[in-house]
């Protein structure tokens, strides 16, 4: 979650010069330059239908619709309205959990809960207090937050659709196989993006940092950042898991502080330990979960 949300404030940097549907799709031809090698055919036949099934879900989710909702969301919308958005994951989680994997959350996970929400909410009314304004139109701002509510409930569904999936497939299979199915499903709508973007030579214009920095966020963002996610996620129930996710946006204020010129105030240093408490408390005694047998 950290690596995911210092890629907010370098995929910022990166859509100012190149369109948003072609960086989407050069995040999935990035990782599978990578993950080729596990995309073999006998591998891929040891593979049940069910987990296929479970795969393209959580591509179509995790990656796919999480992405453009997202980039879409904050494009139309305020960065306040997002982050206040966006800190409702681990109460999404937590209730699709207990609707989906009946895991109810016990007295503990649900102060996690609470105080990782109280986190990201200070730190988004803060901003708010500061002055910050909605840019563009009603109509915009509307769509923008329906579509950054979309992608935290897609963020949620991911996290989901993964506890349930790692109990019968390795992390670095499931991050090969939903990225391809994220690159088949990117593929028609960043393809038109960037065929327009090289014919019409923009590309001239890229300094060579930000093609660096399209490496590394494809890199950070489907290989190293996935695969840790999907070795930890074996190990905790679903509702636990979603606290973690709220480092997320606050990962993503602490990139601004150190990169973005954003000077630190006391409403950080609350919302961090608000955040860094609550992962405490949800680590505190968990009960290690076996992989379940196929």
């Amino acid at each position: 979650m950290l690596l995911v949300g210092s890629n907010v404030g370098i995929g910022k940097t990166i859509v100012a010069f190149l369109p948003v549907p072609m960086f989407a799709l050069l995040r999935f031809v990035i990782a599978l330059a990578v993950l080729w090698p596990l995309l073999r055919v006998s591998r891929m036949r040891r593979v049940k239908r069910g987990e296929w099934l479970n795969l393209f879900l959580q591509a179509l989710f995790g990656t796919f619709g999480f992405t453009l909702l997202m980039l879409g969301g904050v494009h139309r919308t305020s960065a306040v309205a997002a982050g206040v958005i966006t800190s409702t994951i681990p109460a999404v989680v937590a209730l699709f959990s207990w609707l989906f994997l009946r895991e109810r959350p016990d007295a503990r996970a649900f102060a996690s809960i609470a105080l990782a929400i109280a986190g990201i909410a200070v730190i988004s009314l803060a901003h708010a207090g500061s002055g910050a304004q909605n840019a563009g139109s009603f109509a915009d701002n509307f769509a923008g937050n329906l579509m950054v509510l979309g992608a935290v409930c897609c963020e949620s569904f991911y996290v989901i659709l993964s506890r349930r999936l790692t109990q019968t497939l390795a992390p670095l299979e499931i991050c090969a196989y939903t990225h391809l199915f994220g690159f088949l499903l990117m593929l028609p709508v960043g393809l038109p993006s960037a065929v327009s973007f090289v014919l019409s030579s923009a590309h001239a214009s890229v300094p060579a940092s930000v093609w660096a920095l399209v490496i590394w966020y494809g890199l950070s963002a489907s290989v190293f950042s996935f695969c840790l996610w999907m070795m930890g996620i074996r190990h905790v129930p679903g509702s636990v898991a979603g606290v973690f996710s709220a480092v997320l946006p606050v990962a993503a204020a602490l990139y601004g502080i150190a990169f973005l010129g954003e000077r630190p105030t006391p409403a950080h240093g609350i919302a961090l330990a608000c955040v860094i408490g609550g992962i405490a408390l949800a680590s505190l005694k968990t009960r290690r979960l076996p992989p379940v047998a196929s």
